[in-house]
């Protein structure tokens, strides 16, 4: 592990290394304690959107079918990010999603939580929030997490 990514026992940083986090100035994780904290995650593999939004020349989204599929991204990469302290989805205690369409990702929220966390009753405070946008224009979610170890 690269000694900028980690501070002390204590306190300990991750992130992906994608333009953006230099960019806007800020980390993926940090863990204090036994808490880790998430910013929040989008649908990204590197520096590529996964699943994409169709956006019309003013910039709005056209269609919302891709919410699961980026939904699901933003849990794997999340997994990736608990992994490098040693923990998994099943020490997340709360998560709040932001959709830029509620309805679309009220739909596609069901299937893909319980599939990311592995049973029908995932054990985890969950908010969504309804959003007019995220950083990218073809993002449909992001979810934010904090993880208990």
């Amino acid at each position: 592990m690269d000694d900028r990514n980690t501070m002390s026992n204590a306190h300990q940083v991750e992130s992906f290394g994608v333009p953006w986090e230099e960019s806007y100035g800020y980390v993926q994780a940090v863990k204090r304690g036994d808490t880790i904290y998430l910013s929040g995650q989008v649908a990204h593999n590197g520096t590529e959107l996964v699943a994409p939004a169709p956006v019309n020349d003013a910039g709005l989204v056209t269609d919302f079918a891709n919410t699961g599929e980026q939904l699901r991204q933003c849990y794997a990469n999340a997994a990736e990010l608990l992994q490098r302290f040693g923990a998994s989805l099943d020490d997340v205690v709360e998560e709040v999603i932001y959709a830029v369409d509620v309805d679309a990702a009220d739909a596609a929220a069901g299937p893909v939580r319980k599939e990311a966390y592995g049973r029908p009753d995932p054990q985890v405070a969950s908010t969504m929030i309804g959003t007019p946008r995220l950083a990218f224009r073809e993002l449909l979610v992001e979810v934010k997490f904090i993880a208990r170890v």
